[in-house]
């Protein structure tokens, strides 16, 4: 009998667990990141030898800046103008590709910033001459992307971490710990502020997050596969998405990825 009795009881107990498991599994399927949705609305081309690390729509001009890794001798390390009929970049300033690899850049208050890879140095130019201004020590190991939202600046460095940056003494005002679905979302990559929340691409994916810079929860997800496997059937040699910029007056994002030969154009259908 009471061998009866404790069989019983474990049945019960392994019952309970079992209920408190799918609990959990749709509680987790509940509160998921949801995907955003986008709408295509065209492209321009863009250079295939440019490896993108920073995008931006500024004063009615597509600025992109790129970097040189040592396996890809045709890259370089510039920034400047992109021509939207050819996709050329008009070149304001290059780096020595010996010295530095250039990363993501940020307009600002008459500036302009640019990260370096792991040299852990940034530059800072007058926007109206492109003269060099001065440089600053990046705060971390890595600098990867840039942004802003008119106030400070928003600094990845490939972790789950954002670092907001005065931009006068260019020194960390606070750390941003990013979450998705209560995990933090690493590999943070190339940045644009939109609305009041920065997307981030995540490195090595066609993902682009959506993040709330309140509190670092990620609140929806964009997939660009289909982008990336245009891309790569035009230029084999194509990589990872990376680059996101927003024209304020068409209310459109632009997104492209490293040596890939468009630059394309979607409306976010915002939730």
């Amino acid at each position: 009998m009471k061998r009866i009795l404790v069989a019983l009881c474990v049945l019960g107990l392994l019952s309970c667990e079992n209920k408190k498991s799918e609990e959990k599994k749709t509680q987790t399927v509940v509160n998921a990141v949801p995907t955003l949705e986008t709408v295509y609305s065209g492209f321009y081309p863009h250079d295939v030898n440019a490896f993108t690390e920073g995008l931006q729509y500024y004063d009615g001009q597509l600025f992109e800046s790129t970097g040189s890794p040592k396996s890809l001798s045709n890259t370089r390390s510039l920034f400047g103008v992109v021509n939207m009929q050819t996709g050329e970049i008009d070149v304001k300033v290059e780096l020595d590709k010996t010295q530095f690899f250039g990363e993501g850049i940020c307009v600002l208050n008459d500036k302009l910033y640019q990260l370096t890879y792991k040299s852990r140095v940034g530059f800072i130019y007058d926007f109206n001459t492109f003269e060099e201004l001065g440089r600053f020590q990046i705060p971390g190991q890595e600098g990867w992307g840039l942004t802003s939202d008119s106030t400070d600046l928003y600094m990845s460095d490939g972790t789950s971490y954002l670092k907001v940056l005065d931009p006068e003494s260019l020194k960390v005002k606070k750390t941003i710990g990013v979450m998705q679905n209560g995990v933090p979302r690493d590999s943070l990559n190339e940045l644009e502020y939109i609305n009041g929340f920065v997307y981030a691409n995540i490195w090595l994916s066609n993902k682009i997050v959506k993040i709330d810079p309140s509190n670092g929860e990620v609140k929806g997800v964009l997939k660009f596969d289909a982008f990336a496997q245009e891309a790569r059937a035009i230029n084999p040699k194509a990589q990872e998405m990376n680059g996101i910029a927003y024209n304020p007056e068409t209310k459109k994002m632009l997104i492209t990825g490293k040596m890939w030969p468009k630059i394309y154009e979607v409306t976010l259908l915002d939730k």
